[in-house]
């Protein structure tokens, strides 16, 4: 694969959307593209790409789907997550509202020889990467910043350390040695991240989450905003949504023991919660997606 096919990942994904990236920037010689697309919204087919992508949320709607064998994904990737999308493997989407995204496009010369070239090989959809986003995001900030040629250079030594981190490969399994710093760390953000993911139902007061990243509950706010594009708060609901949405179809809880199961003050508070993020009632959704199922 030459370097220079790079650009046919933009070209394709130009054809299905119909128009061409808000910002690029790319290198021949260090084998990346780097897009920025907005203002794509329903259900689309994304052909084969002959490179994989590292795609950041950014922005937009917080409920984006992909096509998993016989449907929608139950999760959705909200503004902060982080998307690898492989070579050689069409894909769907399912855009409620406008998007924005970042693709980084690598060629098969920088992959070659990687030792963790293989998390490139399937997809995996909407995982926390803290670091990750939040260099993609000083990327697009300094995209948009009047250029100069010591700009150009600053940008393009941020995308390398953006490739390094990538492909550094996923966290180690355990619990890896934290240096003891007083200061917030992309480590701890992400440490927290994982465990609202892992258990949505606990309570995860500001104040606990602060905690754990060192820092007062209102720089904590600011930092995890800034990283994610969302609010502490509006992480944790996603998350106990995200798993409601699950239990909704593969358990038959009542309304109340699942509003009770997944953190929710009363059944009230989860109803209202979810008809405002997803558009309909809970018993709604649930009637709809098994009738799906059968």
């Amino acid at each position: 694969m030459k370097t220079e096919d790079i650009w046919d990942n933009k070209r394709i994904i130009c054809d299905v959307l119909g128009r061409a990236p808000d910002v690029e920037m790319g290198s021949f010689g260090d084998g990346w593209s780097l897009c920025r697309w907005r203002q794509f919204v329903g259900s689309y087919t994304l052909p084969a790409l002959p490179q994989p992508i590292f795609t950041v949320h950014i922005a937009g709607k917080p409920q984006v789907k992909t096509w998993d064998k016989d449907g929608w994904t139950e999760s959705s990737s909200i503004p902060g997550c982080a998307t690898i999308v492989p070579a050689g493997m069409p894909t769907g989407w399912l855009v409620d509202g406008e998007l924005d995204v970042v693709t980084l496009s690598m060629s098969s010369d920088v992959l070659a020889g990687q030792p963790h070239a293989e998390q490139f090989d399937k997809l995996r959809f909407a995982f926390a990467d803290p670091l990750g986003v939040a260099l993609t995001r000083q990327i697009l900030a300094e995209l948009y910043a009047p250029q100069a040629e010591e700009r150009t250079a600053y940008v393009a030594a941020m995308v390398n350390a953006l490739k390094a981190h990538i492909l550094s490969g996923p966290p180690a399994h355990g619990n890896p040695v934290e240096i003891p710093v007083s200061d917030f760390s992309a480590y701890r953000l992400h440490k927290i991240m994982n465990a609202v993911l892992a258990n949505p139902q606990q309570e995860h007061s500001l104040e606990a989450m602060a905690g754990v990243a060192g820092v007062t509950p209102s720089h904590f706010c600011r930092l995890f905003k800034k990283a994610t594009g969302i609010s502490p708060h509006q992480y944790v609901m996603k998350a106990r949504l995200d798993r409601a949405q699950q239990m909704l179809v593969q358990t038959d809880l009542s309304l109340a023991a699942l509003s009770e199961a997944t953190g929710f003050t009363s059944q009230s508070h989860f109803s209202r919660a979810f008809r405002a993020w997803f558009g309909m009632a809970p018993s709604d959704y649930r009637q709809q997606e098994r009738r799906g199922l059968h």
